[in-house]
């Protein structure tokens, strides 16, 4: 059902009882939202009552979003702070309410990116236009806009443990409990028998974050809407550096242009083995198995001259402003063949130097943007540009120094990077690891998972969802064949790849679809038993801006037949063998 289908049939079905005769104003109120405060419904948390804030905003309007369709609504921005019993800590929580007569007994919790722990209200519309009320929290950091690395370490060498248990799970639980909780005695539905239905959206580090709270607290929540996460924390942050030391190590730092014509080349080449000429690689996996990245030696490049800003921080929710210009000369050239292997290096995935596999890279159509060298005028060269968010996961969390990156890569080698992986995994493996795969609990429950990737995404490898999923089914079904233990799954997780998406977004080169409605899709899921054989999906830009798109869930995979006019969803077990990894160079099961 697509969403504007479903918000007629949430208006027809009626307003929560009493709260139609209140206005946005009558509730939103300082001395109402104090007066709502579950202030003593959890053990060891204290709600401070004088933190409170409230105030009523009108006739917003959102429009060409990644995360929810356009709308308009009101609704009551509500903070307050929270601390625990005998710590000297202040949490604060920030709650989107929607205006008494748009209220659907809904919440939904919102997740953050990179080393932030909330998107602020970017995320928070897409519960408001449901009839849920929506909320963030600032994991106790001392705002909403400050990330985990401004509070970690506590000093050089002493891990801040607090922060790092916030980040990675607890807070997000206790925005979960305090907010539900909130949400009815404010909207004075206590002893409604109407249910509250409870619902997660977020990607990246957000999608991890969705996945800590489904799988320590499954009983919590109803749905979970769960993008590209950054799971395998270990291996995941420390990945990023992993180009960087395939340059050092050929000994050669390709021009950004030269990458790109690779890339560029791969999508042309790959596009119609989906069965569809449209610019978009539907089928990854056959391009693995088709295109020889040698055919692109001696292909010219050019780029322009330009200038950039690039963000201190790469990928970092909250430090956008905190960037340096660029300036780089026009490229112009033709794909070497050192710059052929570099990219066909990076694409294997980490090995180490036995061969052994210690992590995996991103899909053929994946822009190469951790690979990016840096130009330096005065030896008119290209040179090593040490990922920054890569760089300073290892030189903040794993060194334990204050520093927001490495000074150089000297005598890093494939081992070190995993070493490092291994170093995180086992120092922060029950807190950022977050690949419990047994959410038999869950199922228990009844809650519903949708969870998507980009299918060319250059940031989290879209093949650790697939592992992740996959773990998940041998763990929960190991007595099942793979077409039950795949159908008994999709009956409450279902996993998707979209064609042709980079990371959380559309993809520039690549003008596919975009899951924009997933929480009506969840909505009707959960609330109606509507199952999403295929995820609905819009075009939000190029030729077909607009127009709907159905994406198959895994393992099924895309074929276009008929000339193109005809998407059919095949079981393909080559195709399938190319998401399989075994990452023996750890002792231990990587899930």
């Amino acid at each position: 059902m697509k969403s504007t289908q479903l918000a007629g049939s949430i208006a027809a079905a009626g307003l929560v009882a009493g709260a139609q005769t209140m206005s946005l104003a009558d509730v939103c109120t300082v001395s109402h939202v104090q007066s709502s405060l579950p202030l003593d419904a959890f053990i060891g948390l204290e709600i401070k009552t004088s933190s409170v804030t409230a105030s009523p905003v009108y006739n917003v309007s959102v429009s060409d979003q990644t995360f929810y369709p356009d709308g308009t609504f009101d609704y009551c921005n509500v903070t307050f702070a929270y601390s625990h019993a005998g710590r000297d800590d202040s949490i604060l929580l920030g709650i989107w309410l929607p205006a008494p007569d748009a209220y659907q007994n809904r919440w939904l919790s919102t997740g953050g990116g990179g080393f932030a722990i909330n998107l602020e209200g970017d995320l928070m519309p897409a519960g408001l236009l449901y009839g849920a009320a929506a909320g963030i929290t600032d994991g106790g950091f001392g705002a909403f806009t400050t990330d985990l690395d401004a509070v970690f370490p506590s000093a050089n060498g002493t891990i801040n443990w607090d922060a790092i248990y916030n980040f990675g799970y607890q807070s997000h639980h206790e925005l979960s409990v305090i907010g539900k909780a909130f949400n009815k005695n404010f909207f004075n539905t206590t002893a409604s028998s109407s249910k509250l239905y409870s619902y997660y959206m977020g990607c990246s580090e957000g999608g991890r974050e969705g996945w800590s709270q489904v799988q320590r607290f499954p009983e919590e929540w109803d749905g979970a809407i769960i993008g590209a996460p950054a799971i395998r924390y270990g291996q995941q942050q420390v990945n990023h550096l992993f180009p960087n030391v395939v340059e050092q190590t050929l000994g050669y730092y390709p021009p950004p242009c030269e990458l790109e014509k690779i890339m560029n080349l791969t999508i042309a080449a790959c596009d119609e083995l989906d069965g569809r000429k449209d610019g978009v690689v539907a089928r990854t996996d056959l391009c693995q198995l088709h295109f020889d990245l040698n055919s692109t030696i001696g292909e010219p490049y050019y780029c322009a001259a330009e200038t950039t800003s690039e963000n201190l921080k790469k990928r970092s929710a909250h430090t956008k402003r905190l960037t340096v210009s660029n300036t780089t000369p026009a490229q112009n050239g033709t794909v070497s063949a050192k710059g052929a292997e570099a990219a066909a290096t990076m694409l294997k995935g980490l090995h180490t130097l036995d061969g052994k596999r210690a992590y995996i890279w991103f899909q053929i159509t994946s822009a190469f943007s951790d690979a990016e060298t840096q130009y330096n005028s005065d030896t008119d060269s290209y040179e090593l540009d040490i990922d920054a968010l890569s760089g300073e996961w290892v030189a903040r969390f794993l060194e334990l120094v204050e520093a927001d990156n490495l000074s150089s890569l000297d005598n890093v080698t494939y081992d070190t990077l995993r070493d490092w992986m291994e170093l995180g995994w086992r120092r922060y493996g029950d807190s950022l690891q977050t690949t419990y795969p047994d959410l038999s609990t869950f199922k228990e429950a009844g809650g519903k998972i949708i969870h998507y990737h980009g299918e060319s995404d250059p940031s989290i490898p879209t093949g650790s969802s697939v592992h992740y999923h996959e773990s998940v089914r041998k763990i929960m079904y190991p007595d099942l064949s793979y077409n039950q233990s795949t159908d008994a799954m999709a009956s409450f997780y279902r996993l998707y790849l979209v064609p042709g998406a980079s990371h959380c977004a559309t993809n520039a080169y690549e003008p596919g679809p975009w899951p924009q409605d997933n929480m009506a899709v969840m909505i009707d899921w959960v609330e109606n038993g509507v199952v999403p054989v295929t995820l609905n999906a819009t075009y939000l830009s190029g030729e077909e801006k607009g127009s709907n798109a159905q994406i198959c869930a895994w393992p099924l995979r895309p074929l276009w037949k008929n000339n193109g006019t005809v998407m059919e969803c095949v079981y393909d077990q080559a195709s399938i063998d190319t998401w399989q990894y075994d990452f023996n160079a750890y002792s231990l099961p990587l899930y």
